[in-house]
């Protein structure tokens, strides 16, 4: 329903009313004390009720469209915000499980490249060691052999969270563990080469 065109048509309607009773020349109250309304004035009255509920209505509906309109742009902004909310929590578990999982892989290559170096270290000088010696040098192995295994298993259970959409500190624990693991491993492994 277009308003201009109700309010073109009402405007109309009033024009031709005020018309009809400048010709008439009765441009004084509709009602006398007494007398009975005139039957054209009477009909112009209806008209002019009639117009004026059909205004009112039409105001009152586009009100209650507009009303819902904005309820309905209101919650797809909320719907909007609430999204990019979620992404943004996506994203940053997204880094922090990179970040943990670049640590991990720092702590699994630092503790094979120990291990490495340890036991080329013990066959070059495996015929001066000691018993105490290769009793240190095998706990060093054996711990940074479970730093690769825990780093490894982290860095799975770090995949997993991702995928899951879980939080990566539940699995930054075996983290820990292995960070204490290859600092006593490499600890035992310098150990046995003063004996």
């Amino acid at each position: 329903m277009n308003f201009g065109t109700l309010i073109k048509a009402f405007d109309t309607v009033m024009a031709l009313r005020d018309v009809a009773k400048r010709v008439k020349g009765n441009e004084g109250p509709l009602f006398d004390s007494g007398q009975t309304q005139a039957p054209g004035s009477a009909l112009a009255g209806q008209i002019e009720a009639r117009l004026t509920n059909v205004v009112v209505a039409a105001l009152k509906e586009a009100f209650d469209r507009d009303h819902a309109r904005m309820e309905l742009e209101r919650a797809q902004l909320e719907e909007q915000r609430r999204r990019a909310e979620e992404a943004m929590r996506q994203e940053l578990r997204r880094q922090a499980a990179d970040r943990e999982l670049t640590r991990l892989r720092v702590l699994s290559a630092t503790a094979l490249v120990g291990w490495i170096a340890s036991v080329s270290i013990f066959v070059a000088r495996a015929a001066s060691a000691t018993l105490p010696a290769k009793l240190l040098m095998a706990g060093g192995w054996v711990l940074l052999l479970a730093t690769l295994a825990v780093t490894f298993t982290a860095q799975g259970k770090v995949g997993d969270d991702i995928v899951k959409g879980g939080d990566v500190p539940a699995a930054a624990r075996p983290g820990s563990l292995a960070v204490w693991l290859l600092i006593v491993g490499l600890a035992l492994a310098a150990t046995s080469l003063m004996f």
